[in-house]
Order: C-alpha cells, then structure tokens, then sequence
C-alpha cells in the first residue's frame, strides 16, 4: 500500500497564477472547466496542475480528490464553506472518506477504509449519495466544508 501523501518537507508557495488555478481545483472544476473559465489552454492548465501537484509532493498519479485535499490542509486555497450541515456519518464512512482524501489508488483507498476491494465501490457510492456529493473530489470539498477532514486521522489500526 502507498502511504498517504505526507512529507516532512517543506510546501513550496504557488505563485498567484497557480494559485488561481489551484482555487479552481478546489471549486471542484475539472481541468478543461478550467480551460474555458479561465481562457487558458488545456495543455497549460495541465502543466498548473503538474505544478501544483510537485508543490504539493504529491506523486505522478495523484488523483484530484487527493491534490484538492492537501491544498485545503496546506492552507493554500481558501477553504470551503458548507451551505448544507454535515450529514451523520458512521465511523465507518469517516475512515472512507479520510481514505478517499489522502489515497488515488482504489487498492490504496480500500485497504486504508478496512474493506475488502471488492466493496469499495458499493461502500464509496453509498457515502456519495449519503453526503448529496457528485463525486470524490466534490466528497473531499463537502467534508473540508463540514470540517471532517480537519483533523489529524488517527492511528491505523487503533481499535481494531
């Protein structure tokens, strides 16, 4: 399993043009949204992204639930506001969605929730409509909003 993304290394400030950028990942747009909104090419709002994904040390295949989630933590973008209260999640769905944030592997993703890969999907569909989140990188928006992600996650294994 790939540990989550967490390094003692020190978070290299993005520039204002990527910052701009990297407030738009965490408005939830895709890369091409961005494209449009922002009048950039694609090809350069992927380069933002590769940049803002090393400013953040996140590797290659980092998926954008993932890079959304450490720019919250980082305090480089602004952070969410809930226009909805936080649904009751069970412990369960918590570890799921701290998993989905800190993970892109669904091999990864699973292991870290405790479920066998085979349900990862049922299990990550179920916290979706639980949460009236699209996807998993609006889920890691949400949860930030909700201040569910705020925390430091606990220890693996702990209480097991």
């Amino acid at each position: 399993m790939t540990p989550p993304v967490t390094t003692s290394a020190p978070i290299t400030p993005l520039t204002p043009t990527l910052q701009r950028v990297a407030q738009h990942l965490a408005n939830g747009l895709t890369p091409q949204e961005i494209a449009t909104q922002t009048g950039l090419s694609p090809v350069t709002v992927r380069l933002y992204i590769h940049d803002i994904r090393e400013s953040l040390h996140c590797p290659p295949r980092c998926k954008p639930p993932v890079i959304v989630h450490r720019l919250f933590a980082v305090q480089q973008v602004a952070p969410p506001t809930a226009d909805q209260p936080a649904p009751q999640l069970n412990p369960e769905q918590l570890l799921l969605l701290r998993a989905v944030a800190e993970h892109s592997g669904a091999r990864d993703i699973a292991v870290a929730a405790n479920l066998a890969p085979a349900d990862l999907r049922a299990a990550l569909d179920q916290l979706l409509a639980d949460t009236g989140a699209q996807d998993t990188t609006q889920l890691v928006i949400l949860a930030h909003g909700w201040n569910l992600l705020t925390a430091e996650p606990t220890r693996s294994g702990a209480g097991q």
